[in-house]
This record gives structure tokens, sequence and C-alpha cells, in this order.
């Protein structure tokens, strides 16, 4: 699968982007990530290997602790990715703007 459709994939469930919402305020434990939802940890854990997946995490090993941070790279993808779609619309938005304009003049 393509890095750009993963982390499509890892964003299109809630949990996951609460999770990420959660990570840029800071590095978390999976006991703090899993705190707000009515879920397992084992289900936050399953969460968290899909954002590793992704690129969208990293995991830390120190000791007994393993911290999860958020990498955010991955979203600059999908951003230049949609960037391309937000000029196709602007551009179909200023055509339209022309029409109606000319409708306008005519009537």
């Amino acid at each position: 699968m393509d890095r750009l459709s993963e982390v499509f994939g890892a964003l299109a469930d809630p949990t996951r982007r609460a999770i990420l919402a959660r990570l840029a305020e800071g590095e978390a434990t999976v006991n703090q990530l899993a705190e707000p939802f009515p879920i397992s940890l084992q289900a936050i854990s399953k969460h968290l290997k899909v954002l590793e997946r992704a690129g969208l995490i990293t995991r830390g090993k120190e000791a007994q602790w393993r911290p999860c941070r958020l990498d955010a790279r991955p979203l600059r993808e999908v951003a230049d990715w949609i960037a391309f779609y937000e000029r196709f619309w602007e551009q179909r938005y200023d055509t339209l703007g022309e029409y109606l304009q000319q409708i306008q003049k005519e009537t």
C-alpha cells in the first residue's frame, strides 16, 4: 500500500484522530491515551499500531515506559495532495464567478 493510502486509512477512524490530537499536545503513554476512551488497552494498542505503520507516531523505548510521540510529517503529504484539489476548485469557482458576471451584464 502506498504511504498516502496508509495515512488516509489511519485518519479515517475518529479514535485515531483523537489520539493524534492528544499527541499534538505532547508525548503520552498508552494508558494516558486510553483514559478518555471506553475501549480496552488492547484496542488502543491496535490503533497505535495503525498510526505507527502510517508513520504518524513514534514510540520511545525507555525501559518500561514507551511514550508515544506525534510525527506530523506524513500529514504534509496529505496537505500537498489536498492542495492540488483546492486549486482545482478555486479555478472552478473563478470560472463560475466569471460566468455569473457575464449573465448579469447580459440581463
